[in-house]
């Protein structure tokens, strides 16, 4: 097993959000236990492939995290500023205000491994101790903001699939009310599904009688141990988390697309309703890709890091800053692909007057879901007049 350790303290990493690239299984020459034979608290290392996943360790916790946890968070507060207001007022948006909360949980998370890595560097004994305290809560955030990010993408895919594929009924079942109803119940249940993982590993002190020395190591709770719960848990776990969000994406996905192909007609434009569509179906194809190599390692290396050699901890290193990738980049997919949020990021940040939406992105809302004067293929969809449902 890999360990990190400073005099009395060794850290046994599982998830790439609170590990240490700095890796002292092989002891330097000044410690006391150079040359002494591997034991519970002394560990020398031949994994080949150990410099790797050092490698991998470095460069995602020191380069990539801080820089995706900077932009990423930025830009989800800024998210949630700009589409709680009232002007940016839809079902969908609200299903895309929760998106950016739990992404903001993701991406802290990931904030709290760089700053302990930084730490280390200084005083690899703080780092050591700051691990093994927060261990088990950074553990349950990882796996409980990753499922409700999950989950709330397929909520914006069903959305989007009864919009597309059965306008008619869209007005009744795309409300802003049940788009509420629907983001608490997803953080709520997912917060409960989680729970297990909060408890699966504590701190613990270590006797090592072969070298008559103790250490401190996060180790495995009762729960955790117990092997008739904590299998079919994580497999229920994955499952929730990666595999059945990712078949339920792309059959929705699949379907929206073909139904958009029919509607399209050569030389037209997009309607405003397509566009709105098009935009969600690329936020939905970034989070399967991102996804997609995680729920292969989480599905065939369910019970993390601990066990697993050095080859399958770089690449866990490697998925699991693309889940950071997916956390960080939708305001950036914002911006570019919906008009309606650029005029209102640049109304609210420019000091513009409440008329200037109304100018602008001429909407207005009525029985809770947001309506925008469309074209004419919006008009046909809907037949309400000049204006249509998003």
């Amino acid at each position: 097993m890999e360990t990190f350790s400073d005099g009395d303290i060794q850290i046994f990493p599982n998830q790439s959000l609170i590990t240490i690239f700095q890796n002292v299984s092989t002891l330097d020459k000044n410690s006391p236990y150079y040359g002494l034979e591997p034991g519970i608290c002394i560990h020398n290392s031949s994994d080949e492939y150990e410099h790797f996943y050092l490698s991998a360790q470095y460069v995602t916790g020191m380069i990539i995290y801080p820089v995706l946890c900077i932009i990423g968070i930025t830009g989800n507060v800024l998210a949630l500023v700009i589409l709680s207001h009232k002007n940016m007022a839809t079902s969908t948006n609200v299903y895309l205000s929760a998106l950016a909360v739990s992404d903001t949980l993701k991406l802290l998370n990931d904030l709290l491994y760089f700053i302990m890595l930084v730490i280390s560097i200084g005083n690899p004994n703080a780092g050591s101790k700051m691990m093994i305290s927060l261990y088990a809560f950074a553990h349950y955030i990882f796996n409980m903001s990753v499922c409700v990010t999950a989950w709330l993408t397929v909520s914006v895919a069903m959305e989007r699939y009864i919009c597309v594929c059965y306008p008619t009924q869209a007005k009744l079942l795309c409300t802003i009310h049940r788009a509420r109803i629907v983001c608490i119940a997803v953080f709520v249940v997912m917060i409960l599904l989680s729970l297990p993982s909060a408890f699966r590993y504590k701190p613990a002190e270590i006797y090592d009688a072969k070298h008559n020395t103790t250490c401190h190591q996060i180790a495995l709770t009762e729960l955790g141990a117990n092997t008739t719960f904590m299998v079919p848990y994580q497999w229920i776990q994955n499952s929730l988390r990666s595999i059945i969000p990712l078949i339920v994406l792309i059959y929705l996905n699949v379907r929206i697309i073909n139904e958009l192909r029919k509607e399209r007609v050569k030389g037209k434009k997009l309607s405003s309703r397509n566009k709105i569509t098009l935009m969600l179906i690329i936020i939905m194809v970034v989070f399967v890709v991102c996804i997609t190599p995680d729920a292969v390692m989480s599905t065939f290396f369910g019970f993390g890091y601990v066990d697993e050699s050095s080859l399958v901890k770089g690449i866990r290193e490697i998925t699991d800053s693309l889940l950071a990738v997916n956390s960080a980049f939708n305001f950036l997919l914002y911006c570019s692909l919906s008009m309606a949020f650029r005029n209102t990021l640049i109304a609210l940040f420019c000091g513009c007057k409440e008329g200037w939406f109304s100018r602008v992105s001429k909407r207005n809302v009525q029985n809770g879901s947001l309506i925008i004067r469309g074209d004419k293929n919006d008009r046909k969809n809907y037949r309400t007049g000049d204006e249509t449902y998003v």
